[in-house]
């Protein structure tokens, strides 16, 4: 990478660590970037993945007042997430790169939809009823959402969030901080695996590491005073380039 490339790519991750921590599809700024700056479309998804778990880390500890209260749920569907995790890795692994392009277009495309509908979404999940404890629906929705997660991962913090609303009565962040643990755990397994089998870029996994670290702990302090429908409207943007770059190649 050129100087002014790994500034893009830090600059990528700084802001997919925050978007990661308030809302959710931080991927799809800094994946796009990693395909911009030339890394094939499956070394630049590991490198993501295992870049953006310290900025998990970092917006998980930001959301500590919220989690407290919460350890027997998220202890009840952390397998869940790791296992699906772990399913959606091997997908990713053993299925042909022609087939990776086709279906993260489609995910892509996915993710900007829950990025445009997040706010109806959220007003509607403040709006709900009280709810039970999720039952069996809440611990296969969090499988899938890791699997989704596992193999690519925009927009998994979206589906975890308006599942947990349906399915749950709690305060929106409140909501939000078991989903950061959740995506936490789902990055990290993932990580895990593709540390010791995938082609992996380091340089870009340090670089999209330090920025999401950043953004991150900025996210969980001040990432709800950004100008969400702008945010929204360049999260799109940088989708539909993604979409058109992956079906391009």
């Amino acid at each position: 990478m050129t100087p002014w490339e790994m500034a893009a790519v830090l600059a990528a991750g700084v802001a997919g660590g925050g978007i990661n921590t308030v809302v959710g599809s931080g991927s799809l700024i800094t994946f796009p970037t990693l395909l911009a700056v030339g890394l094939p479309p499956i070394t630049a998804n590991v490198s993501n993945n295992i870049g953006l778990v310290p900025g998990g880390l970092t917006g998980a500890m930001g959301y500590r007042p919220e989690l407290k209260g919460q350890r027997e749920r998220l202890l009840r569907l952390a397998p869940a997430s790791v296992i699906g995790s772990l399913a959606g890795g091997l997908l990713l692994l053993n299925l042909p790169e022609s087939s990776f392009n086709v279906i993260v277009s489609v995910l892509i495309a996915l993710s900007c939809v829950l990025v445009v509908i997040q706010p109806r979404l959220s007003r509607m999940l403040a709006a709900r009823p009280v709810q039970g404890h999720g039952g069996p629906w809440l611990w296969i929705g969090a499988l899938a959402a890791g699997a989704y997660g596992g193999y690519f991962g925009a927009g998994q913090g979206i589906l975890l969030l308006g599942l947990m609303g349906i399915l749950l009565n709690e305060e929106l962040q409140r909501l939000n901080a078991a989903k950061n643990v959740l995506v936490l755990l789902v990055n990290f397994t993932a990580a895990i695996l593709y540390a010791l089998v995938a082609d992996v870029d380091w340089l870009a996994v340090l670089l999209v590491a330090l920025g999401s670290m950043i953004g991150g702990f900025l996210g969980a302090r001040v990432g709800r005073r950004l100008p969400a429908p702008i945010l929204r409207g360049v999260i799109v943007c940088i989708g539909v380039v993604a979409i058109v770059k992956l079906l391009a190649a």
